[in-house]
């Protein structure tokens, strides 16, 4: 493992470069330090020991990380989400000045051709990092995602900018129950995220975290059209903070849950990996590379799923995510909008809060 640590208050991340994981963020509010996003308990276990098929981006599970294709390689020979969360990548230079430095990275490996990059910004007072990929030349079509991933220890309240529907897979995660379980119906689709089909009747609030007991879940939320900001807000309930991850939908237009609440019972997962969710904001259909560049239930339905590469071409995808403390007098999420300088979260009761953030970064 290859850290690289960058310091900006009110930052602290931690970049793992030998598998492009995000090991660790903190967020300093006030005298308290968040640290927002999720390790799996096996990346630091010494003792740990791996099925021979296992791969280094389940190996390294950490905080977020960028895939490039999502999901099933499939069209190009590459481990489960590619290369960019499964192999090096070199730090190429660091810069501060007027208050924002920027770490740029270089993928030892191509996808599709392309040479991709990484650059993280921060910004003195922001509590968010800003984080940008590129893919320079290259040739046909990849589905790209982030895959940011949150721990809840008691759960937690989740919001989301408005969507059109979500809709799971054909089938379950773990449809082996001497494997896994999982609890969502397979295939389903509902505009309403507060009552979700569930596999054996009833429906799930998606809206609440968790929605069941010992699962593994998987489903995409399909963003409404004509937005100009895609956004997501975890509540912690027992860390009482919250999670705030942005991005551009014209570019990223779907939002796909992963909920990983003890579902597993197979090596690593053995039935510890809970509490947690993934929010993967993507251009991707979830069942992988051909599938994201062939004809889908989703590019049918106007949402893309793939970007296209090309030897004079440049693909640029942008995303935030930074995290604040739950302060006194605040409801639930209800919106969130940008200002000249700032984000605010409006809350059900009237309240709002205000952070600093560069609206320009997504445009």
């Amino acid at each position: 493992m290859t850290l690289h640590t960058f310091d900006l208050a009110p930052i602290t991340i931690s970049l793992d470069a030998s598998s492009g994981h995000i090991a660790g963020l903190t967020v300093s509010d006030g005298e308290r330090t968040l640290t927002p996003l999720h390790r799996a308990p096996w990346v630091d276990d010494p003792a740990v020991t791996f099925p021979p098929d296992t791969p280094l981006t389940v190996q390294r599970l950490s905080g977020d990380f960028f895939c490039a294709p999502f999901g099933r390689n499939d069209v190009e020979e590459a481990p489960l989400h590619g290369w960019p969360s499964n192999s090096s990548w070199e730090h190429i230079g660091t810069t501060q000045a007027e208050k924002r430095l920027q770490a740029a990275f270089r993928l030892s490996r191509l996808v599709m051709g392309a040479t991709v990059e990484k650059r993280i910004t921060l910004v003195e007072g922001h509590p968010f990092i800003y984080q940008e990929h590129r893919f320079i030349g290259g040739a046909g079509a990849v589905s790209a995602a982030h895959h940011v991933m949150v721990h809840m220890q008691e759960g937690g309240e989740l919001a989301f900018s408005p969507k059109s529907y979500a809709v799971t897979p054909p089938e379950a995660l773990e449809p082996d129950p001497a494997r896994g379980r999982s609890v969502l119906a397979y295939p389903a689709r509902t505009p309403d995220l507060t009552a979700f089909p569930l596999a054996n009747g009833g429906t799930a609030d998606l809206t609440r975290y968790p929605p069941a007991s010992s699962h593994e879940d998987f489903l995409t939320l399909v963003e409404q059209r004509g937005r100009s900001l895609g956004w997501s807000c975890i509540t912690r309930r027992a860390e009482t903070d919250r999670v705030i991850i942005l991005k551009q939908p014209q570019v990223l237009p779907v939002t796909m849950l992963w909920f990983s609440n003890g579902g597993r019972d197979y090596a690593p997962w053995s039935g510890r990996h809970s509490g947690v969710l993934g929010i993967e904001d993507a251009r991707a259909s979830p069942l992988g590379h051909a599938a994201s560049i062939a004809d889908n239930d989703f590019n049918r339905d106007g949402v893309k799923t793939a970007f296209a590469l090309g030897e004079a071409r440049e693909v640029v995808i942008r995303q935030v995510i930074g995290a604040c403390r739950v302060a006194p007098g605040e409801g639930a999420v209800r919106d969130v909008t940008t200002g000249a300088n700032n984000l605010t979260l409006h809350f059900d009761n009237a309240a709002t809060r205000t952070l600093p953030f560069d609206p320009a970064y997504l445009g």
